[in-house]
């Protein structure tokens, strides 16, 4: 997977608390990029059905029986 450089700012304390504990700030802001995306697609996802809800469809109703047994 490709990369791409990003720059964000960072409190100085919490820089240097994370140096101290030995925390890879790259690694621990790609977890955490990783993270607010998959929150935010699960956020739509649930706006999404909630707009478009399931409902009943006859059809694969008929279509279950049609499988043999």
């Amino acid at each position: 997977m490709a990369s791409t450089r990003t720059t964000f700012s960072l409190d100085q304390e919490l820089a240097e608390q994370a140096r101290q504990s030995g925390i890879n700030v790259s690694a621990a802001a790609r977890a955490g990029v990783a993270a607010a995306v998959q929150e935010a697609r699960a956020k739509a996802d649930r706006a999404a059905y909630a707009r478009h809800p399931e409902r009943a469809d006859p059809f694969w109703t008929g279509a279950e029986a049609w499988t043999e047994a």
